[in-house]
C-alpha cells in the first residue's frame, strides 16, 4: 500500500504536470530570465513577486494626502476611527478596493501612498465611497 501511495502521489504531483510546468517555466523565463532573479534570496523574491503581507496600518494613515479635506475634518477622523476598528481581513479588502491588490508592493509600506478626496457632490448622502485604483484615490463623500 505504501508503495502504491508513493507512486500515486509522485504521479499526481510530479509526472502528470511535468509538461505543462515545463511550458510555463519556459514562457516565464523568456520574459524574466533566471540570471536576473538569482540576486534575490527566496524571501526577497517572494516579496518582489507577491508584495508584503504584513501591515502597519498606522503608517498607512500617516502616508495619506488629503484633497479638499484636512486631516482633522470630522469625516476623516470618523473614517480612521472606523478603519482601525475593522478586522485585519476587512482592512485588506479595503486595500484591494483602493489599489486593486490586498498586498503592498515590494518597495514597502513606507513608500505606499494614497489620497482621500472629497468628490464635492451636491448631495453627498446619495454617494457611496469610490476609488480610482490606478491613482490610488479614495473618493469619500462628506
Amino acid at each position: 500500500r505504501k508503495e502504491f501511495v508513493d507512486l500515486y502521489v509522485n504521479y499526481v504531483f510530479n509526472e502528470s504536470i511535468q509538461k505543462p510546468f515545463e511550458d510555463f517555466m519556459q514562457g516565464f523565463l523568456r520574459g524574466c530570465p533566471a540570471r536576473k532573479w538569482k540576486m534575490f534570496l527566496p524571501v526577497e523574491l517572494q516579496i518582489v513577486l507577491q508584495g508584503h503581507t504584513k501591515f502597519d496600518w498606522h503608517l498607512l494613515e500617516k502616508n495619506v494626502t488629503y484633497r479638499q479635506y484636512k486631516k482633522l475634518d470630522r469625516t476623516i477622523r470618523n473614517f480612521w476611527t472606523v478603519f482601525h476598528k475593522l478586522p485585519e481581513e476587512k482592512k485588506k479588502m479595503f486595500l484591494a478596493f483602493l489599489s486593486g491588490s490586498d498586498r503592498i508592493p515590494g518597495y514597502g509600506l513606507e513608500h505606499f501612498t494614497f489620497s482621500i478626496a472629497d468628490p464635492q457632490a451636491e448631495n453627498p448622502d446619495e454617494l457611496c465611497p469610490s476609488a480610482s485604483t490606478c491613482n490610488r484615490i479614495l473618493f469619500l463623500p462628506r
